[in-house]
């Protein structure tokens, strides 16, 4: 897993000087009615963090999880994202992060195959939802940051 924490540490410093490069004002803007504003898609990566924290190392401690899924919309919205400061969001987004990639690093290679039910979904090994994890981040940097050039580079490798 150690390629898998490597490649997380390399999008967060590819991405963090990008995010505090942005000014408040552009990250506050919604694109459409309904859709997330930057900061808001950058709160749902801290939920998503904090969420699949939980995850790892549940299904890394049992051999068999069953997680519930979230209301995400309802989770941005209640933590009011949206009025929060931006590079408050972008430090702690950040710091979290680096923690996931420290749990990613040491996860004992025999649990790796432990399994997890996500709501009505599944089963997942632990492996899976790590390598998924990261390209989660991308995918939403990418809305974020649609210059900066953050490729797919796991595929289902577990």
């Amino acid at each position: 897993m150690q390629q898998v924490a490597d490649h997380l540490r390399a999008t967060l410093a590819k991405a963090l000087p990008h995010l505090d490069s942005l000014s408040p004002e552009a990250v506050a803007v919604r694109p459409l009615p309904g859709k997330w504003s930057s900061k808001e898609i950058l709160g749902h990566l801290i939920d998503s963090a904090g969420n699949n924290q939980q995850k790892f190392v549940r299904t890394l401690a049992e051999p068999e999880v069953h997680f519930p899924g979230y209301a995400q919309d309802d989770w941005v919205a209640l933590q009011h994202y949206q009025s929060h400061d931006w590079h408050t969001l972008v430090r702690l987004w950040h710091a979290f992060n680096l923690h996931l990639a420290h749990v990613i690093a040491n996860a004992p290679e025999d649990r790796l195959g432990h399994q997890i039910y996500i709501h009505d979904s599944g089963p997942y090994t632990v492996a899976f939802l790590m390598e998924d994890y990261v390209e989660h981040v991308k995918h939403h940097l990418r809305q974020i940051l649609p210059e900066a050039g953050f490729e797919s580079r796991f595929v289902n490798v577990y």
